[in-house]
């Protein structure tokens, strides 16, 4: 008779991974959504907007900044900077082996 509660459902999985990966993986996604979208285009938006107020994807742009645009602004701020903050630990962590989940080594 075995008892089910001890043992697991699945096998472990390996250990000693590369965890640079996942720290370079979001951190390029944090600095291209914030650094990108959040502060590079919507600053060139309402710079383009200077000369005329437009509609881009059913947004309102005006040559001004408003409370939401500055919201975005500053919210990108803080994203790329922990984009970035997670790039330098990728750089200062050992480098692991390259593990696939569930995948025999």
């Amino acid at each position: 008779m075995t008892d089910l509660q001890e043992t697991p459902a699945t096998p472990p999985e390996p250990t000693g991974g590369d965890e640079r990966i996942g720290y370079l993986v979001a951190g390029g996604v944090l600095l291209a959504l914030g650094w990108g979208l959040g502060v590079a285009l919507n600053l060139a938006l309402h710079w383009m907007a200077r000369s005329g107020a437009f509609t881009f994807w059913g947004v309102h742009f005006e040559g001004t900044m408003g409370a939401y645009a500055w919201a975005v602004f500053g919210l990108g701020l803080v994203s790329g900077a922990l984009g970035l903050a997670l790039m330098v630990l990728a750089g200062a962590t050992p480098r692991g082996k390259f593990v696939l989940p569930g995948v025999e080594y």
